[in-house]
């Protein structure tokens, strides 16, 4: 028998009007039958998904938020924001392993109900580590967007409490959406929930929190929903959560080659002749993709208010400058 969340994801699928996740969840359940013996029910089952669709007309689009969130709205809507990123990963500066590693994923997730038919399942838990700003929320977007799918965002501040027993509650809720919708779900600042169980500061509600996290992250994702969680601190997690990602990918500063394709992107065509991206990189050195994307879009402007065309070396230099002397600043002020 089909368990009670895979009917309930097939009846969210099927109210939807997404055929796609129909078809998945169905293919799990022949899968479970062939397991189980049950021959020719599998048999059945993948002869009638092999039929082809009856032509319907196009649905309306739905506003983001209004269905996508599976319990009462007002149970959801205080610990999920939901938005339809247009992102691409093209659209990113990557580097080349960090790229495939991406593309892999987006390939299985596109593919899955091949990958059902024979038993697997794609990848669906992702982990990403890195600096502030080297790209891993716009990551979780862009996967949104080449899968077409609701980005799901969760308010860890609004899930985590400190009254006993509520917290894990309602990390209940969010995995029952999860289970019954497709999405692409990021939890950031991840090591607030995955913090290390022998930490000197635990109590005995975060262990509980954590535990209750490593329970539901092992349920089956009868959706194929995509789990994202980031974090700048990957030494504070908990190893028993580390192992439970299929994919740990790593995000570190850009190098010159990397500065020079946000330098371009950002500045679409402005970017003055005889740029020195030695000199360019130098200046960038030990800053994130997304402070040198704000020093270039600052030289932008200063660029357009004193009407200039493009924005030369000086300008460029100046302001990737001027960004990491306040980041420096700012440094000192937490080490004091």
């Amino acid at each position: 028998m089909p368990a009670a969340k895979q009917v309930i994801a097939m009846l969210a699928g099927h109210l939807d009007g997404d055929s796609e996740q129909v078809r998945t969840i169905a293919l799990q359940i022949a899968a479970a039958e062939a397991r189980q013996g049950h021959l020719k029910t599998a048999e059945a089952m993948k002869k009638l998904l092999a039929r082809p669709l009856p032509d319907r007309p196009p649905t309306t689009a739905k506003p983001a938020g209004t269905t996508l969130l599976t319990k009462a709205r007002s149970e959801l809507e205080d610990l999920v924001t939901v938005a339809s990123p247009r992102a691409r990963l093209s659209e990113m500066t990557l580097a080349a392993p960090v790229r495939e590693r991406l593309d892999r994923m987006v390939r299985q997730q596109t593919a899955r109900g091949r990958l059902r038919e024979h038993d697997l399942r794609p990848g669906a838990k992702l982990l990403l580590v890195g600096p502030p700003g080297s790209g891993k929320t716009l990551t979780a977007s862009a996967l949104a967007g080449e899968l077409h799918l609701p980005l799901f965002t969760i308010r860890l501040e609004a899930v985590i409490t400190r009254f006993l027993g509520e917290s894990a509650g309602k990390l209940r809720m969010v995995f029952d959406q999860i289970a019954q919708m497709r999405g692409v779900y990021l939890f950031d600042e991840f090591d607030a929930i995955g913090g290390k169980r022998s930490a000197t500061n635990d109590v005995g509600e975060a262990r509980r929190i954590l535990n209750s996290f490593l329970q539901f992250l092992e349920e089956p994702n009868a959706t194929d929903s995509l789990i994202v969680a980031a974090t700048n601190h990957p030494e504070l997690l908990d190893r028993a959560l580390v192992r439970r990602f299929d994919e740990i990918i790593e995000y570190g500063l850009p190098d010159v080659d990397g500065v020079r394709d946000i330098v371009k992107r950002r500045l679409a065509g402005r970017a003055g002749r005889g740029l020195n991206w030695a000199r360019i990189g130098e200046a960038a050195q030990g800053l994130s993709q997304g402070e040198v994307s704000r020093a270039v879009e600052e030289a932008l402007r200063e660029s357009i208010l004193a009407e200039r065309k493009t924005v030369d070396q000086a300008g460029l230099t100046a302001a990737l400058d001027a960004r990491r002397a306040m980041r420096e600043a700012v440094a000192d002020l937490f080490n004091e």
